[in-house]
């Protein structure tokens, strides 16, 4: 138990996922900030945040992380002038596909609904 000055009481803390500490708020914003950037699409329409969760394959996940990861590679190995993208770019669309193809391994993996299963 924990217990604190003013007389309040906690359990422990120790087993408890602790995303707080797990996650760097300076890279949640950059990543933010880089989605949003990419949230015009080439018709200069502005999809919704969300629009990944719609479903992407993950071979189209994959084919980009992969692109992009060279270019952060390149980036490491003092090649940077040969990338597509600048380093913080690159890193953030590895992110985005990297949670994206985790995302849609975890959409596999979860108990379909019951108008699914009545089909």
């Amino acid at each position: 138990m924990r217990t604190f000055e003013s007389g309040a009481t906690r359990n422990l803390d120790t087993d408890k996922h602790d995303p707080e500490g797990f996650l760097s708020p300076l890279v949640i914003a950059r990543y933010n900030q880089y989605m949003h950037q990419h949230r015009v699409q080439a018709d200069g329409v502005i999809r919704a945040s969300d629009n990944w969760t719609k479903g992407i394959p993950t071979e189209v996940y994959t084919k980009s992380l992969l692109r992009h990861v060279l270019d952060v590679w390149l980036h490491h190995r003092g090649f940077g002038d040969r990338a597509v993208e600048p380093l913080e770019d690159a890193l953030c669309a590895v992110m985005f596909n990297s949670m994206g193809l985790l995302y849609e391994c975890l959409q596999d993996t979860r108990p379909k609904t019951g108008s699914q299963s009545e089909m």
